[in-house]
């Protein structure tokens, strides 16, 4: 049997999303007005930015005072010791730095390029500033699931989606900082290969998998399609968050 078809749809018009907007409302007009609305497991993926944008998690880099520590290492990278604070008070561990880059491990688990805070695709009204991410992503796409499965009656994955460079290969790829109503690890431990032969350590990152493949939508620049509909992909395993997909330290080679 065939499988189902798989398409991917970027939702255009959603407009600039500012501190305090209701995101999940702006998404249901935009889907809406494209002639899409939801249908039951319907999975959208959306940019971490506009999330954070509703969120409100701008910090002002007028107002921060960097450390030694930062001044230091932001001589050593070529970034605002400013900028580097900011970075520093997000992350657990700075695990390597390199030109422009500081790779740390974020509070929230993910280990990622100068822990997620970027300049770019924000306003800077009359000063710089820079966007945190969500504080609690699998959290925050709960809680736009939840919505829009009132607005559309129906239930609906929705995958948060940001870029992270990879050991190993040039590139960004989309991958899933938080998940909700979608399998985001699926363990398949245990099946047979077509031969019988069992697997033994294979894991999909289902979730990534999927931010991979909008982000081919939403683009890196100044496209402003921060929302993709994905539609006709029928999961058969539980629901994870994304949260599962972080590996702990003791399982971390590059650590």
């Amino acid at each position: 049997m065939a499988p189902a078809p798989l398409s991917l749809h970027a939702i255009p018009e959603l407009p600039l999303i500012a501190p305090g907007d209701d995101l999940a409302d702006l998404i249901a007009v935009a889907l809406r007005k494209a002639g899409l609305g939801l249908v039951d497991g319907d999975i959208l993926v959306v940019a971490q930015k506009v999330v954070s944008k509703a969120d409100g998690l701008y910090v002002d880099l007028d107002s921060v005072e960097p450390s030694q520590r930062a001044r230091d290492i932001a001589a050593k990278v070529g970034k605002d010791p400013r900028h580097v604070e900011v970075v520093l008070s997000e992350a657990e561990e700075v695990v390597k730095i390199g030109p422009h880059v500081i790779v740390v491990a974020h509070k929230l688990g993910f280990v990622m390029a100068n822990a997620g805070i970027d300049e770019s695709n924000i306003e800077h009204n009359s000063g710089d500033r820079v966007l945190l991410l969500p504080r609690d992503p699998d959290g925050s796409a709960l809680a736009l699931k939840s919505s829009l499965d009132a607005i559309f009656g129906v239930s609906c994955g929705v995958i948060i989606n940001d870029s992270f460079g990879r050991p190993w290969r040039n590139g960004v790829v989309g991958v899933a900082i938080g998940a909700a109503g979608v399998p985001a690890l699926v363990d398949r431990v245990g099946a047979e290969d077509l031969f019988g032969r069992k697997l033994k350590v294979t894991e999909i990152a289902v979730a990534d998998e999927i931010a991979s493949a909008a982000s081919l939508l939403m683009g890196q620049a100044d496209e402003g399609l921060p929302v993709v509909l994905v539609r006709g992909y029928r999961p058969t395993s539980p629901v994870r968050p994304a949260a599962s997909l972080i590996r702990s330290r003791e399982r971390d080679m590059f650590r």
